[in-house]
């Protein structure tokens, strides 16, 4: 026997009945479908089990055929088997990826238990989490800024799988809001020559086209490479907007010796598109009813991005099951746009009044110029290593890590004038004439130390402990931010109660550098995340996973205005997310994979009324579910076909847009429910190919709502996509 994953073959095993209670609850689930494991008892009226078979785990996900996976690496420095990391996670295998033609992060992530996203174009939308945005990614580990406006999410083509952490990852980040963590794990070579072509046609004038070759550059195969190169363009049900992107990752890989591998990675996107900035409301926040091909832009609008990343990394593995890595990350951005849309709300006349709420009339357009580039960089270095101490299992992780970046940012905005209406928009407007002044130029500088330490003080529990602490220095301008020493605490425990369930309890913090004043000209403090988690994970079976949490998630130390001083601020605000979630992925049953997750999520903004911004409200309940049967063994002409389908459930949403001085306007978005189906055919070993028809009953929603002139957009209405896949 090889390997280390385990997988329990015995007879009478029921893995459905184990899945519809855990629906209900994850414990009864995992108690009630393990009393169904026996086979039948012995003399002395034992429980006799059938034997246990080992074989060999990845973590990669490529080509396993699984929405379920052993092993996960975000929020930690090493890869661990889920169930010992003690907060909510979730992974979108290769084959998930696959099933639900993502393209960008976003539109991935639009389909994730737990995850909300405030719609952009693809590629430059907002992701959030318990109530918060992620403003880091992970690439294979190594972090790097992530901006909506500036469209830096990465093409999913690239990608083997995504981890996701939900709740605040300070030990190992440092400065960030208390989102979580995105990790992508980025394709890796192979040892095997395999190529793949991947063509994609859809609604919209959609086309796209993936190239993926791989293999060993050397006989020895010491030395693989990877090349992936994609190609779309895709218009949009509004009015005038496309997206075109272009990628091309490269990834060669050297075992320097049987025990230590280095790794080079280059990654490149560029992004062409039309954009469109959502619509507006009523003057009180109420949503117009539109048709869906609205569009409130210019004819020129554009926005052209270039993200190159480069990566890095030396990895040894000692022969205890330890590891030393040593790893970096450059990215180098590079946007330009000029867009229009709605300077105001709708309303009655030229006059901006609200007497007349079929109008539609919105005032000049206003439009917005920016030249943008980037330069950020990730070194992280860290060993883990286990040991016995006085006969307890024990493990260590050491590091220190550096991120910086540098930011500079021409600007411009105005309004051109003459009225434009919801209902009869003219996108003919001339073309501004851009001039630019003085560059904002922006740094930070963020360096740390890490460490976190396991032990087993009995062999059913699992304590784990760590701290980090972190030096940040952040200019923009004339403003500074300094922070020294800022220590960043965790605490977590992880009990098996059987071989296949666990519960788990977590305490964990991040900080956030505030750059505003009080009255005495001192900066406020850090805003600081900390949030407490319990909850309970399970391997119902060898392909199955299982997770059920309950969260409870603060942010303090928010800015809100000082009425006694002006342009001053208090650390008062607060703000403050309480829920439940649940989840379960995997093969439920013989050729039928599953993804559903459910979370139920209590917001509330405690001290903001004279915060500037906006407070978002996360649905207080959201279902994600997709599942996809594939009929084989039967030895006829439906072996090879597959059936599959998917329904997103969001209840009622809002945005709170606040201003200093405690002005307050709310725009609530009603529930919705969308459901997707899909069917294909595997013709042979080489060639497959699916039709899928998402929002099957053509619902109309607003998928985000934001301010009164711009943010809100629809939901894709009814589109089909036919994929044909050819490996080689």
């Amino acid at each position: 026997m090889n390997g280390t994953e385990i997988i329990v073959k015995r007879q009478g095993f029921s893995r459905l009945a184990r899945i519809l209670l855990g629906t209900t609850m994850l414990a009864g689930a995992a108690f009630g479908a393990h009393a169904q494991d026996a086979t039948g008892k012995n003399e002395d009226g034992d429980t006799v089990l059938e034997p246990i078979v080992v074989e060999g785990s990845t973590y990669e996900t490529e080509g396993t055929g699984s929405y379920a996976t052993k092993l996960i690496s975000v929020g930690d420095k090493d890869t661990r088997p889920l169930r010992e990391v003690p907060q909510s996670t979730t992974v979108l295998t290769r084959e998930r990826l696959d099933d639900g033609n993502f393209t960008s992060l976003d539109t991935a992530m639009r389909k994730t238990p737990g995850v909300v996203v405030l719609t952009n174009d693809d590629g430059r939308s907002s992701l959030y989490s318990r109530g918060f945005e992620y403003d880091t990614l992970y690439m294979n580990g190594l972090s790097t800024p992530v901006s909506s406006i500036y469209g830096t999410q990465p093409d999913m083509a690239v990608v083997d799988h995504v981890e996701i952490l939900r709740g605040p990852s300070g030990l190992f980040s440092g400065a960030g809001e208390p989102a979580g963590a995105i990790n992508m794990r980025l394709k890796q070579p192979s040892d095997e020559y395999k190529a793949s072509v991947n063509t994609t046609i859809g609604s919209w004038d959609g086309k796209r086209i993936e190239g993926d070759v791989t293999g060993p550059l050397v006989k020895s195969g010491r030395v693989r490479g990877r090349l992936v190169g994609v190609l779309s363009t895709k218009d949009s049900w509004v009015d005038t907007v496309d997206n075109k992107v272009a990628v091309l990752y490269g990834t060669v890989e050297a075992d320097i010796t049987e025990n230590t591998t280095a790794r080079l990675s280059i990654n490149h996107t560029k992004r062409d598109i039309t954009p469109f900035n959502g619509l507006p409301t009523l003057q009180d926040g109420t949503l117009l009813d539109l048709d869906r091909s609205t569009y409130t832009g210019a004819d020129w609008n554009r926005f052209e991005n270039s993200v190159t990343q480069y990566i890095a990394e030396i990895e040894h593995k000692f022969d205890d099951g330890g590891h030393a890595k040593v790893s970096a990350l450059y990215s180098h951005v590079d946007v330009n746009f000029l867009y229009a849309y709605a300077s105001n709300y709708a309303a009655a006349d030229g006059s901006i009044s609200a007497t007349d709420k079929m109008s539609g009339n919105t005032g000049g357009t206003r439009w917005l110029a920016r030249d943008y580039e980037q330069d950020s960089i990730s070194l992280d270095a860290h060993i883990s290593r286990p040991f016995n101490l006085f006969g307890l299992e024990n493990n260590i992780i050491a590091g220190a890590d550096y991120r910086g970046s540098n930011d500079t940012m021409f600007t411009a905005t105005d309004i051109i004038p003459g009225t434009q209406n919801i209902h009869n928009w003219n996108s003919a407007i001339p073309m501004p004439v851009v001039s630019y002044g003085s560059p904002t130029k922006t740094e930070s500088d963020q360096y740390g130390i890490y460490g976190q330490w396991r032990i087993k003080p009995f062999d059913p529990l699992t304590l784990i402990a760590g701290g980090r602490f972190s030096w940040y220095e952040g200019k923009s301008g004339t403003s500074t931010v300094d922070i020294n020493g800022e220590f960043t605490p965790y605490a977590g425990a992880v009990y098996d109660l059987t071989d296949w369930l666990s519960a788990y309890a977590s305490y964990t913090q991040i900080f956030q550098p505030q750059s505003v004043l009080d009255a005495s000209g001192n900066l406020l403090d850090p805003r600081t995340g900390e949030q407490y988690e319990i909850g309970l994970k399970a391997e119902l079976s060898d392909s199955i996973n299982a997770s059920l949490a309950w969260f409870d998630l603060k942010d303090k130390n928010r800015a809100v205005s000082d009425p006694g001083n002006t342009g001053s601020y208090l650390a008062l605000g607060e703000a403050h997310m309480r829920g439940i979630e649940f989840e379960i992925n995997g093969e439920i049953l013989p050729n039928w994979e599953a993804m559903l997750g459910y979370t139920y999520t209590d917001t509330e903004f405690k001290n903001t009324t004279r915060a500037a911004g906006s407070e978002f409200y996360t649905p207080e309940h959201m279902v994600q579910l997709f599942t996809k049967y594939t009929f084989d063994g039967r030895g006829d002409w439906t072996d090879g076909l597959f059936v599959g389908g998917g329904v997103k459930v969001f209840s009622s949403f809002k945005n709170i847009s606040r201003t200093a001085a405690g002005g307050a306007t709310t725009i609530n978005a009603p529930g919705y429910a969308v459901v997707d189906l899909q069917a294909g055919y595997k013709f042979n070993e080489n060639v497959t190919a699916s039709l899928t028809v998402n929002n099957l009953f053509d619902k109309k929603y607003y998928e985000r709502v934001g301010g009164t002139s711009v943010f809100n957009f629809y939901g894709e209405p009814r589109s089909i996509v036919f994929k044909l896949g050819t490996t080689f």
